[in-house]
């Protein structure tokens, strides 16, 4: 990962604080070396929200990324989770042929683009931005604090 952020992020931190908040969270969270392209992933969570699976596939994509260090951009490993997920693992290798949901992802990808997203998750509230996880604490005040700037 140092290789991918090129010295703009300083990693062992970044990790370091997802292990904290994924702690808090009692989210399982493991030790990850390396980051894989999410694009397949994304794909296959709008087609499991389609399926009203949606919250179950993030479950097990999460797990599957921070906790186990799996690749995400493995049809195969996509294929498991999708079938973990109770959604038809057939169906999700059709879906990710297909492409169909490619067109909505790069809409996201596009929007994420538009507004400087640069850690994920990124939350926004009228014009103020918080970058990466926090404890639930951290952000609810972060929400009272900017709550007012937002738009009625």
């Amino acid at each position: 990962m140092d290789e991918l952020f090129g010295g703009r992020v300083d990693v062992p931190a970044m990790l370091e604080r997802v292990r904290r908040v994924a702690q808090a969270l009692g989210l399982p969270v493991g030790e990850r070396a390396r980051t894989f392209n999410t694009r397949r992933v994304q794909e296959l969570g709008l087609w499991a929200e389609d399926e009203g699976r949606g919250a179950a596939f993030r479950d097990v994509a999460f797990r599957a990324y921070f906790a186990e260090g799996r690749n995400l951009a493995d049809r195969e490993v996509l294929r498991d989770l999708a079938e973990t997920a109770g959604l038809d693992s057939a169906e999700a290798l059709r879906v990710l042929g297909s492409s169909r949901y490619a067109p909505a992802r790069e809409r996201a990808w596009a929007e994420a683009w538009r507004r400087r997203v640069r850690a994920v998750p990124t939350h926004f509230l009228g014009r103020a931005v918080a970058e990466g996880f926090h404890p639930p604490d951290e952000l609810a005040a972060w929400v009272r604090r900017f709550l007012p700037a937002c738009d009625p």
